[in-house]
């Protein structure tokens, strides 16, 4: 039993709906998966109740944003199982509106530079919290201005590489205030992609912020890649996780979900996590008790 634990729905940056995303699972012989959606839990009930219909194991989950008040740049955290879910609704509306404020502002900046309006961007982001990339990318090649999803025309724009891209940075939660808030809601954290956020130095650094774990197995990590963090999860300590990232439509290459998961052996140690850290406590509790 493996399970792919980065999966999006159309409630963030996916192009599928949950029970889209299950189905794919079933036909592709996953039998577990978690659902991840960017700064949203609103699609968590709902994928359980229809995976127990088609024999999938959906684990709650949520890909939250932060802010690395060093660096300057984004970083995801990944949360899973959560105890207490409504715990993180604060966090999930914050983020979502601070997605929303940097979303306006380059809406207007592509519609200014090429013909394309405001309302056909919504449009494309229905169904979704909120408004993504790759939804005003969906909008320039329905206009004809783009004809692919990250080609030349995202590269101008949302490359920080480009002179002329129109990115604008949301406000997130410091890094920090993430993983407490996920300890605090009874969940367990993980980096996403670390290859994507600063590689092992920022393993390393988030480590000793608290995260539970790192995600090894991703597409932004080669085979030796994601031997050396699995290498450096064991030697620390820390749970190791993986997954496609799947967004449908909107991936950036051919990639389908269950490309990349989560061993059965990662999986048992992930699910089991929070029984284990109750009896190291309950021990250490018992030991104190005999001491005093």
């Amino acid at each position: 039993m493996s399970g792919d634990l980065h999966c999006h729905t159309r409630l963030s940056n996916g192009s599928m709906g949950i029970e889209e995303i299950i189905s794919l699972a079933k036909n592709r012989g996953i039998d577990t998966i978690a659902i991840t959606d960017h700064d949203c839990l609103a699609g968590t009930v709902r994928a359980k109740i229809i995976g127990e219909r088609n024999g999938v194991k959906v684990i709650p989950g949520v890909e939250l944003s932060a802010l690395d008040n060093d660096s300057g740049e984004v970083i995801h955290i990944l949360c899973y199982l959560p105890d207490f879910p409504d715990r993180l609704e604060g966090l999930c509306h914050k983020n979502s509106m601070a997605r929303k404020r940097a979303s306006q502002y380059m809406m207007i900046k592509a519609a200014q530079r090429y013909p394309v309006t405001a309302e056909l961007m919504k449009r494309c982001a229905t169904g979704s919290t909120n408004l993504y990339k790759q939804h005003i990318m969906h909008a320039l090649m329905e206009c004809g201005v783009a004809d692919s999803f990250y080609g030349e025309v995202y590269n101008e724009l949302f490359s920080p590489e480009s002179e002329n891209n129109i990115l604008v940075k949301p406000a997130f939660s410091p890094v920090k205030e993430v993983i407490d808030a996920i300890h605090d809601a009874g969940g367990i954290a993980i980096l996403a992609h670390p290859m994507l956020s600063g590689g092992m130095e920022s393993v390393v650094k988030y480590a000793a912020l608290g995260i539970n774990g790192i995600e090894v197995w991703h597409p932004s990590a080669d085979e030796k890649t994601s031997a050396e963090l699995l290498s450096y999860a064991k030697k620390n300590g820390l749970l190791a996780t993986g997954g496609s990232a799947f967004h449908g439509l909107y991936n950036k290459k051919a990639l389908s979900l269950g490309d990349y998961v989560t061993p059965k052996t990662q999986l048992q140690e992930l699910t089991g996590f929070k029984a284990k850290q109750k009896r190291l406590l309950k021990k250490l509790q018992s030991e104190a008790l005999e001491e005093g």
